[in-house]
């Protein structure tokens, strides 16, 4: 019996990366394709404008 319970932590670990893998799988996309994509370009933006900033001068 000690071979079931050596085996269950990676079956379990197993099942529960497939059924992360299955929901990134269904996410991507649909409708919900473009809302992410503007949150996206949005922060990306932002981090843009902070790495950027103002210049400033010594003077």
């Amino acid at each position: 019996m000690d071979y079931v319970s050596a085996l269950v932590p990676p079956v379990v670990m197993a099942v529960f990366f497939i059924g992360v893998i299955r929901v990134i799988v269904k996410t991507q996309g649909g409708a919900n394709k473009a809302k992410e994509d503007a949150a996206v370009d949005a922060a990306i933006a932002g981090a843009e404008g902070v790495r950027q900033g103002p210049a400033k001068t010594d003077g």
